[in-house]
């Protein structure tokens, strides 16, 4: 049984001994309450029975849980420069046995394991030979987790989000924004600059597992916002930063033609 009204409960308790004043955790904190709640809608449009509905709340409730520790150890999101958030989060949870504050029954460890570890990977890099409803709940945690990534990126502090302060002053490396030319795949090692974080924003788009993440960022438009908001100084780059805008924009139209018309 999934109790996801004890599990809220439980995540507010953990937080608490966290720094509240920061904004990394108050942003991380919000951002994990939202995904969980896009998590069960999206299952919920799926027409998905009611135990993975709730497992997929939950899944959303913990994606991020290592997060709080990598802040407070590092003062980073950045897990090249700290460690890996996802890992962190599943030590955390089995490791340390938080897992049972949040739920009673052992049943759903792997799947719960599974798409924690797998929300944050490079999509080759993806856990293989495991089982239909495990690689479910997988997609549903990345979709949306980057519904809300791109809901934060449109209007959050800059220094937050990218850890740069004067993102218009840098530039996109050749190596990525070649890799989002020709496959609109980026190797997250190969970034050098936070505005090759930026491209791998863009990238999110075509790695929608279902269509409605991609209809919720079409309907608020969270793709054109991010594109206005930044102003890139180089003329090079300016001219790069459109062809990524128009790349993504045009492949949200074709693949939701019907739905934009």
């Amino acid at each position: 049984m999934i109790d996801i009204t004890k599990a809220k409960k439980e995540f507010k308790k953990y937080v608490e001994k966290y720094d509240i004043n920061n904004p990394k955790i108050r942003l991380k904190i919000a951002h994990i309450e939202r995904t969980s709640a896009i998590a069960r809608k999206m299952a919920e449009s799926l027409k998905l029975s009611k135990e993975d509905v709730e497992l997929a709340e939950l899944i959303g409730l913990l994606h991020d849980i290592g997060r709080f520790e990598q802040v407070k150890k590092y003062g980073t999101f950045v897990d090249h420069l700290s460690e890996n958030h996802a890992k962190i989060g599943v030590d955390t949870l089995f490791k340390d046995g938080l897992i049972r504050n949040f739920i009673e029954d052992s049943k759903y460890d792997k799947r719960i394991e599974l798409a924690i570890i797998n929300h944050n990977k490079d999509k080759k890099d993806i856990t293989k030979n495991i089982s239909d409803r495990e690689n479910l709940h997988i997609k549903l945690i990345r979709d949306s987790d980057k519904t809300d990534i791109l809901y934060i990126l449109t209007f959050e502090d800059e220094k937050a989000v990218w850890e740069s302060d004067n993102l218009e002053e840098e530039k996109f490396t050749d190596e990525i924004f070649r890799e989002f030319i020709e496959d609109h795949n980026i190797v997250y090692k190969n970034r050098k600059t936070h505005a090759d974080t930026l491209i791998c924003h863009f990238a999110y788009a075509f790695d929608f597992n279902f269509d409605y993440g991609l209809k919720y960022v079409l309907d608020n438009k969270y793709y054109e916002k991010l594109y206005k908001r930044f102003n890139f100084k180089d003329e090079e780059t300016k001219e790069r930063f459109k062809e990524i805008y128009d790349i993504t924009n045009n492949y949200i139209k074709e693949r939701l033609k019907g739905y934009y018309d």
